[in-house]
């Protein structure tokens, strides 16, 4: 387990599960808002740098896949937070209607726990705890990625995997062509850095793009 300052204003929580996982603690004026939630074992580190950062303001998920949801029910044992996910995600995590690709509806959080990420009128997400959230379905069909303008860094979830500094698309993607087309989002905001769960740091990844399609 590491953790690891990457921004100004965000830590990195990294374990291994035979690839990478990643969650991020990002800090605003007023609180940690914690983007995703890892798997089990990650929640005495995530826990131990709230304490240092703190306090918990709320947790955003990306999507919301169990190696992504694994410490929520610990962490809100301590921290009675909001936790937020896309109104479209939030079916399939509660389990009440299976994942694309899966043949049974499972449950990952107790119906009740996730509220939807707040809208404007005309649908479109608004910033939360430092962060701009823009729907990216394809991996899950309620997948966000959230951008921290001030350092310029776009925490992706699993939008995309990465390997030495290179950008693939995520492995298990039920819609490919979906989350290329989300991709997209990489070229609108052309952040300096971006952040992936399952690898590691992509700089300038909007140079990537145009070679990723490709592929």
């Amino acid at each position: 387990m590491s953790i690891k300052q990457i921004s100004e204003h965000i830590w990195s929580v990294r374990t291994w599960m035979i690839i990478p996982v990643h969650v991020w603690a990002v800090v605003d004026h007023d609180g940690v808002t914690l983007v995703d939630a890892g798997v089990p074992w990650m929640a005495k580190s995530i826990l131990r740098l709230i304490n240092e950062l703190g306090p918990l303001k709320q947790i955003v998920l990306t999507h919301g896949h169990g190696d992504h949801v694994g410490t929520l029910k610990r962490i809100l044992q301590v921290h009675s937070v909001p936790v937020f996910a896309h109104r479209k995600e939030i079916p399939f995590v509660e389990g009440r209607t299976p994942y694309p690709g899966r043949s049974k509806a499972v449950a990952q959080v107790a119906k009740g726990v996730l509220q939807p990420l707040p809208e404007d009128e005309d649908g479109r997400l608004s910033p939360i705890g430092g962060l701009t959230p823009y729907f990216t379905p394809g991996h899950s069909p309620g997948h966000v990625v959230y951008y921290h303008e001030k350092d310029d860094v776009l925490l992706t979830g699993d939008l995309f995997n990465s390997k030495k500094g290179k950008l693939f698309m995520a492995r298990f993607t039920p819609d490919p062509e979906e989350a290329l087309r989300s991709s997209a989002i990489v070229k609108q905001l052309n952040p300096k850095r971006l952040e992936v769960c399952h690898g590691d740091t992509v700089f300038q990844p909007a140079e990537q793009l145009d070679e990723l399609m490709k592929r």
